[in-house]
């Protein structure tokens, strides 16, 4: 994953800005549409597993919500779905959209996976520990966050440590 692409929110600001061109935007778009598409058809062939990885990731959300807070989660998220060059960014770009259910955000066996193994929420401060990539544990990417708030309010990563 060197290369990696944009979040669909982050081409669209390139595209704004006169970054890209509208060509370039659709084409992008596009891949993002393809790995959808991807991931559909793979539910669709096994659906039992699709299934199960979708009530795991529930009872991961449900537990999550309930110690911390939908609104504290979701924001989290759509925070680190705004990092640059940051692998789950693809996954979490609109988690700040509360019509998207906040399971649909991890990921606890289908590859790429995406795991929230460490949560504690503060009034200013969060520490995160996540695991995300492979779907095997020993193979998963490992890192610790912390993300302060702003004199505004906003949440931004202020540390990120990998292991």
């Amino acid at each position: 994953m060197s290369c990696l692409l944009p979040t669909p929110a982050q081409l669209f600001r390139e595209f704004e800005r006169g970054r890209i061109s509208r060509a370039q935007l659709h084409a992008l778009m596009n891949e993002h549409a393809a790995e959808l598409i991807a991931e559909m058809l793979e539910a669709r062939r096994n659906p039992l597993a699709a299934w199960f990885d979708e009530q795991l990731s529930r009872q991961a959300a449900a537990r999550l919500i309930r110690r911390h807070g939908e609104a504290v989660l979701r924001e989290v998220l759509a925070t680190l779905g705004e990092l640059p060059q940051f692998p789950p960014a693809r996954l979490l770009w609109n988690a700040a959209h509360l019509d998207v259910p906040l399971h649909c955000f991890l990921r606890t066996r289908r590859e790429p996976v995406f795991r929230i193994v460490g949560f504690e929420a503060q009034a200013r401060v969060v520490n995160l520990r996540i695991e995300y990539g492979p779907a095997k544990r020993r193979e998963a990417f490992r890192e610790s966050m912390v993300l302060r708030r702003t004199v505004g309010g906003a949440l931004v990563v202020q540390a990120r440590l990998a292991g």
